[in-house]
């Protein structure tokens, strides 16, 4: 399987006059997984909103393979996203939202067991984590070439958070995977290079990641 690339760059983004990104560049590859840290407020979910397309900021350019896509979502197999907020439907059963995102639903009962017994269980009646755990399944086994993931272990369980991980590190064989989760001593064992977002709004490609991440004061 040939190698995709997806480049994101002179994203820019303010809000009345506050500066949010600036002339950020990110680069993911199928095959790889890529981390994205920062402190609260830097950024992060903004950026994955542009890069997914359903945010506009002052300039923004998303191309994968070169070719220019001002809306990637619209555009079948080619990227899912994650966001940190409840999205799925909560009046459809999990079995029926499966369908709506293309994925056997025992596709997810098999790497969590425990959810063999929701397949006619509504998303509101799930627990918040079971919820969380649903929708992460369902972005990340979708069969898309790069799956963007903001905060994909907040709310699971420390033995989930084990068990995602393995998905992740699963799915990577097929696609380009972004992650960006508070957990960043789990973000930085999954990724294969990272990027940090740095006050005001710039990107930095971490070589020396740790010594890096201190001398930001990020830790």
């Amino acid at each position: 399987m040939n190698s995709r690339i997806l480049e994101a760059d002179s994203m820019w983004l303010e809000y009345e006059g506050q500066k949010i990104l600036q002339n950020i560049y990110i680069k993911l590859q199928t095959g790889h997984i890529t981390g994205l840290l920062g402190r609260n407020g830097t950024g992060k979910s903004s950026l994955m909103q542009m890069m997914f397309g359903t945010l506009r900021g002052q300039s923004q350019s998303v191309r994968v393979d070169r070719d220019y896509f001002s809306h990637p979502y619209q555009h079948p197999g080619l990227i899912s996203y994650l966001p940190q907020h409840p999205f799925l439907p909560a009046s459809l059963r999990v079995s029926d939202v499966c369908r709506l995102y293309d994925v056997d639903f025992m596709a997810l009962c098999h790497h969590f067991e425990s959810l063999e017994q929701y397949g006619r269980t509504r998303i509101g009646d799930l627990s918040t984590g079971s919820r969380r755990l649903v929708g992460t399944l369902l972005v990340l086994l979708m069969p898309v070439a790069f799956t963007l993931l903001d905060e994909p272990f907040a709310a699971l369980s420390p033995i989930n958070v084990e068990q995602m991980e393995k998905v992740i590190l699963e799915q990577k064989a097929r696609k380009g995977i972004l992650i960006s989760d508070h957990a960043y001593e789990e973000v930085l064992g999954l990724a294969d290079e990272t990027y940090l977002i740095v006050p005001v709004g710039r990107s930095v490609l971490l070589k020396d990641t740790y010594a890096e991440l201190e001398t930001f004061g990020y830790i």
